[in-house]
């Protein structure tokens, strides 16, 4: 899983000012809570804990698919106990399981701790919708973006039948691969992206005929996505983002997209520095 785990607990542990949150993913099949990661906690009794499902509070939660609180966990009656010990170690009285959803599938238990017994009320659990339904789409996201990475890697190796794809379809492919790197907040994964991408650019772009006597040609190394060149091509025209947008048939926030990415990668200070790059580099007039 590549969400960024010790962030997401941190605003959960902002959001529900509590005095510990923990949590981890699900295992597959929904069977198991792997508790990997701490914040604010005292011990690491928690860490490296795996919580099943049906069995204490975190299992009760992952059984149902919806939150599970408790005040007093320890009287609690409600829950199973073979966790008492763990939760002990860290001084918690009131704790709440909140399981994050994708597909109606659970993915990751974020636990909330209070050190004192606290009742919490509907609004208390509103401050957190937001959060969740973030964290649902990111993790959506990440699951989109492995699914169709594993369906275009083939079409990135040298053909081996007589089908091929066009310059067209490797154009489109680049394009959309590069609009889903804008999607993804983890570094990795954007990583792994990029370079399907360049494989994918690699395919569609003709090699440069070598000059007499030289060795292989080398493309120019600015990594720039078909999509991202036609932004930059726009904007040496002195057109605005609006602008950009209309002339491509995109909206406004994709080409703000786009041309944050093509900055990036030609180390630009600002839209005209990347445009004087772009053209030092020969990719647009």
């Amino acid at each position: 899983m590549a969400l960024d785990l010790a962030r997401t607990l941190a605003e959960f542990h902002a959001a529900g000012r509590s005095d510990m949150t923990f949590g981890g993913p699900v295992t597959p099949g929904g069977t198991a809570i792997d508790v990997t990661a701490l914040h604010g906690a005292k011990t690491n009794s928690l860490r490296g804990l795996r919580v099943r499902s049906g069995y204490g509070l975190g299992g009760k939660a992952l059984l149902l698919g919806r939150p599970a609180s408790v005040t007093s966990y320890f009287d609690a009656r409600g829950i199973t106990h073979q966790y008492d010990v763990p939760v002990r170690a860290e001084e918690l009285e009131t704790v709440t399981a909140l399981p994050i959803m994708v597909d109606r599938a659970p993915r990751v238990v974020v636990y909330l701790g209070h050190r004192t017994q606290v009742h919490l009320g509907d609004v208390w659990y509103d401050a957190f919708l937001p959060l969740v339904r973030r964290v649902e789409r990111e993790l959506a996201v990440e699951d989109e973006v492995r699914r169709r990475l594993a369906g275009l890697e083939p079409a990135t190796r040298p053909a081996t039948s007589e089908v091929a794809l066009t310059r067209a379809d490797l154009r489109d492919i680049s394009d959309e691969l590069a609009a889903l790197a804008t999607l993804v907040q983890d570094e990795t994964l954007r990583a792994r992206l990029e370079e399907v991408r360049c494989r994918v650019e690699q395919g569609r772009t003709p090699a440069p005929p070598a000059a007499p006597g030289a060795g292989r040609a080398i493309a120019p190394p600015t990594g720039l996505a078909a999509r991202e060149i036609d932004v930059l091509a726009q904007v040496a025209l002195g057109q605005s983002n609006r602008e950009v947008a209309a002339s491509l048939g995109l909206v406004e926030s994709t080409v703000k997209s786009y041309l944050k990415n093509a900055m990036r990668k030609l180390h630009a200070a600002n839209r005209v520095h990347a445009v004087r790059l772009a053209r030092e580099a020969g990719v647009i007039d």
